[in-house]
């Protein structure tokens, strides 16, 4: 009964507009952040998180001040640990919030291939398989590199299969690194891309693999690999590979990534279940 008066009066504020626009705001972010969270790594951290937090609450109730003091102490710095342990999730988030709201003015054309520029891509990755050298193509999409090719060598050249197979080639001295493609051009070349910190990776994928996974991860980027070791051509995005594919799996791979909105994890991790069935299996890369 003591509590009657104040929940009436929380229930007559309710009835204003900006109240309840208040309240579906709130519900609007949460909802949006356990979206986010939902089948991704950040899942049994946030789990742990809630551990501890459950843990003061009950140091505090029954009066355990030597774990609440400890306790204390280490929620000082849980801001800080939050921005670290979901640094990819908290990136991915902006990334996937700042493509919804773009400006049309601001927004790149996403149909900035052409079928051509899909060939002479296709035919280089298909040629360097042959041959077995390895390679790592890296296709720009709505989310800039420049921080990318700010590290490698500024190219700015016309796409073509002659320079991308001349770039690869292990007696050149840009072969090492990624080549970054913005629009219908080489951005730069000897490119070093983060790698990826999953550990249920396979351990069969080398750090060429793990680069491609990292930078997808990072940005709605798109990447072909091409391993040295095996000639296998894989194709990654928004942190999923597809390996073992063919000049005409790899086309149509592209060419759905580059014309269609950029995909989140989960959903790119559902299209990968689905299409399980028409990858080739492969022992190592």
């Amino acid at each position: 009964m003591l509590f009657a008066p104040a929940y009436m009066e929380y229930l007559d504020r309710l009835r204003e507009p900006r109240n309840l626009l208040d309240i579906a705001l709130v519900f609007l972010i949460v909802y949006t952040v356990l979206k986010l969270l939902r089948g991704t790594r950040a899942v049994p951290m946030a789990a742990g998180i809630a551990f501890f937090a459950l843990l003061y609450w009950i140091a505090y109730k029954r009066d355990l001040a030597t774990l609440e003091f400890v306790l204390r102490g280490a929620l000082i710095y849980l801001g800080i640990a939050i921005i670290v342990l979901f640094q990819t999730e908290i990136r991915q988030a902006l990334i996937s919030l700042g493509n919804q709201i773009r400006l049309p003015s601001l927004a790149r054309h996403r149909g900035q291939f052409g079928e051509g520029v899909y060939d002479e891509i296709v035919l280089a990755a298909t040629t360097l398989a042959s041959t077995k050298t390895g390679a790592l193509i890296v296709i720009e999409r709505g989310v800039g590199l420049k921080n990318v090719t700010d590290g490698g060598v500024k190219m700015d050249a016309e796409l073509s299969y002659d320079l991308l197979v001349t770039i690869f080639n292990p007696a050149t001295p840009l072969h090492d690194g990624a080549v970054v493609i913005r629009r219908h051009r080489v951005a730069a070349a000897a490119c070093f891309l983060p790698l990826t910190l999953n550990p249920r990776l396979s351990k069969d994928l080398g750090t060429r693999h793990r680069a491609a996974i990292g930078i997808t991860e990072d940005t709605d980027a798109v990447a072909v690999v091409v391993s040295e070791e095996t000639g296998l051509i894989s194709f990654v995005q928004a942190g999923q590979i597809r390996r073992g594919l063919d000049a005409t799996k790899l086309r149509a791979a592209i060419f759905d990534a580059i014309k269609t909105p950029a995909r989140t994890n989960e959903e790119q991790a559902q299209k990968s279940a689905e299409t399980e069935s028409e990858r080739n299996e492969v022992v190592s890369t």
